[in-house]
């Protein structure tokens, strides 16, 4: 019996300069066009009835595309629920004269079954072939359940940031208003516009979209805008052929390197229009970086919100932002890159100074952004090109050397932290460094995870100085993978100890995020759980509620 295909298309496109902004590139408005095409047929091969398009997320950009090269998009279903489908996209570049392919982007749509008259839809379930179908089929549903809580868990990330001081909107030198950021368009709806449907095809409207976002964060940074991710096109109604569109876009607020942009699009057929009236059809969030004339990454400056108004898009960009990392880290599936190096006796010096140094260097970084921060407990993160490193920071009432004491005794931390099952020394390397063997819980309802890891602890030099507890994986022969449990990695964690005085101390956690155990903190940089937080009240607790004999 043949093997059934699967429900994937793919379409492959030569860029000619029609299709290239001012700079030679493709237009990231022509690929979410392409883009959005490939993803509706993908849709109606597995269906077999019409679909359109309820929303398009999670779109990463890579890489750029240039003229003459080809470009190859390959959309499949992933999953199918009762009448919708979620369609993962893939974009592959392909340089025709060295043959080279490079990921230009990633995206995941979702298309509703449109049925016929009054006709019930149940779609059939995905066919999965290969051990990456039966990934994606389980991460599509970790994916759906954020799509569907979205909205609760932006009104509770913004009722939370309302609730503590921004460190941004302090007054500082060289803040900007973005009313000057504030682009408005309109469009007539013609039959080139128009989808097999007789409505206005989504991947024009989000094309149209783009160009007007472009727009607003060019004249915030006097650069080149880059198209580098979209948090969602959220398509809420249709329009059709003689419809008027009015797109208005706004700098909502920046981060650094990137800046986010909101483009709201309203329709207006001939009476709502001659009474102002307008369907608000669509919303989107474009993040942008841009460049120079030396293709130098530019800085955007802060933004300084006035009206009332303004603080609502700027507080709401950062609960995007952090609803964003959770997505963006979380519910893609990477491959593990093993960079955990070999245990040699004969190295241990040098392996563990690593160790402690690489630590440091991480809680030395500049970027650090606060994303929570409740009572004693402050989360921060930073992301660096592909890297995702968390901070949380504890104000502790107990001395800083009894703290040292509990924390660098890993064999307690079953005690207070529920992403640990067990944790026994299975190498006494010396006083300052010893190798554990980890076990932690399912999640994602894989296999448990486990960890091969090597803690080296420094006492400080002299009073007043950080006590440091090190952590990171290694490989050691004698404890090689087990077939019951995923074995993982810790790129590079620990704590940093820093006394306030006799009685209390601050304790700062860090992990630069591996592949590997990113599930673990899932819920929580997306803001759809407090799973760190509750793990650091523990941790508090269980140090304040230690004896001195400990």
């Amino acid at each position: 019996m043949e093997r059934p295909e699967p429900a994937e298309v793919r379409m492959s496109q030569a860029i000619q300069p029609a299709h290239a902004n001012p700079r030679g590139e493709l237009s990231a408005g022509q690929l979410l066009k392409w883009i959005d095409a490939t993803a509706c047929l993908a849709a109606e091969k597995h269906a077999g009835i019409s679909c359109v398009t309820a929303s398009v997320d999670d779109i990463q950009f890579e890489e750029t595309a240039r003229v003459g090269q080809v470009i190859t998009i390959k959309a499949k279903v992933t999953r199918a629920f009762s009448t919708s489908m979620e369609i993962s996209i893939k974009v592959i570049v392909q340089d025709m004269l060295t043959g080279i392919e490079k990921l230009v982007s990633v995206a995941f749509s979702t298309f509703v079954a449109k049925p016929v008259g009054k006709e019930k839809i149940h779609l059939k379930p995905v066919t999965l072939l290969t051990e990456q179908d039966h990934v994606e089929h389980n991460l599509a549903s970790e994916r759906r359940k954020v799509r569907l809580h979205h909205e609760d868990t932006f009104k509770n990330l913004m009722k939370e940031n309302s609730e503590f001081d921004d460190p941004i909107c302090d007054e500082e030198e060289g803040m900007v208003s973005t009313g000057g950021t504030a682009v408005q368009s309109i469009e007539l709806v013609l039959p080139p516009h128009a989808n097999h449907h007789g409505n206005t095809f989504g991947g024009q409207i989000m094309a149209w979209m783009e160009s007007l976002a472009t727009i607003s964060a060019s004249r915030l940074c006097r650069a080149h805008p880059l198209l580098k991710s979209v948090d969602m096109f959220k398509f809420r109604g249709p329009s059709a052929v003689g419809d008027r569109l009015v797109f208005n876009a706004i700098v909502n607020n920046t981060f650094q390197t990137c800046v986010e942009v909101g483009v709201r699009v309203e329709a207006f057929d001939c009476q709502e229009w001659s009474k102002g009236q307008g369907r608000h059809i669509n919303s989107a969030f474009l993040i942008y970086n841009a460049v120079n004339d030396k293709e130098e990454m530019v800085t955007f400056p802060r933004v300084k919100p006035i009206s009332k108004d303004d603080f609502r898009r700027y507080r709401g960009a950062i609960a995007r932002k952090r609803i964003r990392l959770g997505r963006k880290y979380v519910t893609s599936h990477k491959e593990e890159v093993p960079v955990c190096v070999q245990w040699d006796i004969s190295n241990q010096v040098s392996l563990s100074n690593a160790n402690v140094e690489a630590l440091k260097n991480l809680a030395a970084k500049s970027g650090w952004e606060v994303t929570s921060a409740v009572e004693k407990i402050k989360i921060y993160t930073l992301e660096e090109h592909d890297l995702l490193s968390v901070c949380v920071e504890k104000h502790v009432e107990r001395p800083a050397h009894l703290t040292y004491h509990l924390l660098s005794d890993f064999t307690k931390r079953p005690l207070w932290d529920p992403h640990f099952v067990s944790c026994e020394v299975i190498n006494w390397v010396s006083e300052g460094d010893q190798i554990y063997y980890i076990t932690c819980p399912i999640v994602n309802g894989d296999k448990p995870k486990d960890l091969v890891v090597l803690v080296s602890r420094r006492r400080p030099l002299k009073d007043g100085s950080t006590y440091t507890v090190a952590v990171k994986s290694v490989l050691l022969p004698s404890v090689p993978p087990c077939p019951h449990y995923i074995r993982s990695e810790i790129i590079c964690a620990g704590f940093l100890i820093r006394a306030i005085d006799s009685s209390s101390c601050t304790v700062s956690y860090f992990n630069q995020i591996s592949a590997s155990i990113s599930p673990y903190f899932a819920g929580n940089l997306g803001g759809w759980s407090k799973s760190i937080e509750e793990t650091a009240a523990s941790c508090i607790k269980f140090i304040e509620n230690a004896t001195d004999e400990h």
